[in-house]
């Protein structure tokens, strides 16, 4: 694994062994990161959360791409010190903060820091953890008004609107849906 574009560039990712972490592949990240910047149309400025971090490979791609400041939440031993070498190998510490600990319990703490402008969270498929994540974002309102959240999925797992969170925009990347939502007041018509 590597950062695809900005700064890191080309940085190789720390390997790792086991089943405990699933990363995005390369190819899928890419495909997301041209979805993002057509919609952003520059990472300048954003504030970005992750939740499940695993390698923290998708946050470490939006600050290379210049995104102002990001949080990232693992809980998983193996995560926290893939996450942390990684950081390192990008040189990217002074705009990553880490949260050792549980998404659950870390997301009403995150109201301090919110509204964030991109929210990543690729829970372990088929737990039924995104549309929990997704209930509990709109209900703490972590997401800026102009945010987007994307959210990964295993291809055979349903996900719905939330609340007041829209479902934008779904693809299928082999056995990995990627879902893209906004804030339905916001959304283009």
């Amino acid at each position: 694994m590597r950062i695809i574009s900005g700064t890191a560039r080309g940085r190789q990712l720390a390997a790792f062994s086991g089943t405990g972490i699933r990363p995005t592949p390369d190819r899928v990240r890419e495909a997301l990161f041209s979805m993002l910047h057509s919609r952003f149309g520059s990472f300048a400025g954003l504030k970005v959360l992750e939740l499940f971090a695993g390698s923290g490979a998708q946050t470490l791609e939006a600050v290379s791409r210049g995104a102002d400041s990001a949080i990232m939440v693992d809980s998983g031993r193996q995560a926290i010190t893939l996450i942390e070498e990684n950081i390192r190998r990008c040189q990217l510490e002074t705009k990553i903060r880490l949260l050792k600990q549980d998404v659950f319990t870390a997301l009403p703490i995150l109201s301090a820091d919110a509204p964030f402008d991109l929210i990543l969270l690729d829970p372990p498929y088929n737990q039924g953890l995104t549309q929990r994540v997704l209930d509990k974002i709109e209900s703490l309102q972590l997401l800026g008004e102009d945010g987007i959240i994307c959210a990964e999925s295993g291809a055979n797992e349903t996900i719905a609107a939330c609340g007041k969170l829209k479902l934008s925009e779904s693809r299928k990347y082999g056995s990995t849906m990627i879902h893209l939502f906004v804030w339905n007041e916001f959304l283009e018509v």
